[in-house]
């Protein structure tokens, strides 16, 4: 491939990328974003977050840091957050006027870079892409599906694949991300709100080398309730829809039961004592139904009122600044 000789079309890009346990494929990981954002002829930067990794990942983000020269800024956060909290923390040190995110499994090639970055400078203020050949289980590729026309439904962007953290923003999206308080953040579609152009790429997708995903059925679906709840109240809307739905329908099969009573006897009554039973328990679930889904917007209620942080910085190493540093997002 050769090597882009033409004005870089930003002046500095960023590279941020959450690392949670991945500490066999962080080598191979380092190398190929380097050799990848050379192609780009841009001045860049790799901001690696670790969240709280139990291998030693932190470490040799630490010692990638240190090193002459070396690109890679290390930001350490004291336990797991999750992986878009991470991305935030990431977003709020870096610097570079396209931040471009990437998953620290490889699965998505770093080689795929200059394609972002060259679709951001055509103007377009996100840049997704769409995974080819998904190497994921059965699971992970129904869950996308899922996740996906919830998200077409509720925001009406036509995006593909949510699911792919592999994108660029340029700077204002980003500013426009940090300013935002919210709790349970879903970046992709957060960045699509403030976005007035995007466009979605294809990109190979390749299977995980090392390690398993982070991603369990719970996490898949806690990742699920907070797409939802985050970006819209349509659920409490379906949820009284349905209420009203079942209550017109239960109004409806009394009457029939008082006119069957009145024609056919008492008897008949009694024998049917069973399906109004199980009647009751459908409408006893349905409430319950809405009382979850009215108790998930009351605990991110409880959640924001609380103001705390999403995640705490314990040191960051760079370049600029070969000393650990203290902070927290505001």
């Amino acid at each position: 491939m050769a090597v882009i000789t033409e004005r870089p079309p930003f002046k500095l890009i960023s590279i941020v990328i959450p690392v949670y346990n991945e500490e066999a494929s962080l080598p191979a990981l380092l190398t190929r974003t380097r050799a990848a954002c050379d192609q780009t002829a841009c001045a860049y930067e790799i901001v690696l977050v670790d969240d709280g990794s139990c291998d030693r990942s932190a470490e040799i983000l630490n010692e990638a840091a240190s090193q002459p020269d070396s690109p890679v800024i290390s930001i350490i956060l004291n336990r797991n957050y999750g992986q878009h909290a991470a991305v935030m923390a990431g977003f709020a040190n870096a610097r570079g006027d396209l931040i471009i995110t990437l998953d620290a499994d490889l699965q998505n090639p770093p080689e795929e870079i200059h394609r972002l970055v060259t679709a951001a400078a055509e103007g377009y203020d996100v840049v997704g892409t769409i995974r080819v050949d998904r190497q994921d289980s059965w699971l992970r590729k129904s869950a996308s599906r899922v996740i996906n026309k919830m998200v077409k439904q509720a925001t009406g962007q036509e995006m593909n694949d949510y699911g792919c953290m592999f994108r660029a923003y340029q700077r204002p999206i980003v500013d426009a991300m940090l300013q935002c308080q919210e709790r349970s953040t879903f970046i992709p579609v957060l960045a699509n709100s403030f976005a007035r152009k995007t466009i979605e790429l294809p990109v190979q997708h390749a299977g995980r080398e090392h390690g398993e995903s982070k991603y369990n059925i719970l996490k898949l679906i806690n990742l699920m309730f907070d797409l939802v709840t985050s970006m819209t109240t349509a659920p409490l809307r379906l949820a009284s829809f349905l209420g009203c739905l079942i209550a017109g329908f239960g109004f409806a099969l009394a009457a029939l039961i008082l006119v069957l009573r009145v024609l056919l006897g008492a008897g008949w009554a009694v024998d049917g004592v069973f399906t109004l039973f199980a009647l009751l328990f459908i409408f006893i679930g349905a409430q319950f139904i809405g009382l979850g889904l009215l108790g998930e917007y009351l605990g991110r209620i409880y959640t924001d009122v609380r103001a705390r942080p999403n995640y705490f910085i314990k040191s960051i190493v760079r370049q600029d600044a070969q000393v650990s540093e203290l902070g927290r997002r505001k």
